[in-house]
């Protein structure tokens, strides 16, 4: 059964923000007792993570690096978006991605 409380939910969604290894600790806070909110924030995060290696890995070894710098800085802004919704118990999308996010993760 899943909490839907963003209060109990706050700690385990804030922290998915923060680094590949607040992720997984994120993901294994989450497993026993599912938590909507820090789900739905887990979600986001996954797909940050997921933009920011590809862009590492894709655009910084095969393209400009001007572009990959811009996209870098952008990624930044939107999990700084993501980590103040969290914080202030909101759910809501980061712009431009979040609601694919959301299709693409819905399993978790």
């Amino acid at each position: 059964m899943e909490n839907y409380t963003a209060k109990e939910g706050k700690t385990i969604a804030l922290v998915s923000y923060f680094t590949i290894v607040g992720l997984i600790i994120s993901l294994i806070l989450n497993r026993d007792k599912k938590n909507y909110f820090a789900s739905f924030h887990i979600r986001q995060s996954i797909g940050l993570h997921v933009l920011y290696f590809a862009n590492k890995w894709i655009i910084f070894e095969y393209f400009n690096s001007n572009i990959g710098w811009g996209l870098r800085i952008l990624i930044l802004i939107l999990f700084v978006i993501g980590a103040i919704s969290a914080l202030q118990e909101e759910e809501k999308l980061v712009p431009i991605v979040g609601e694919k996010f959301q299709e693409w993760f819905k399993n978790i």
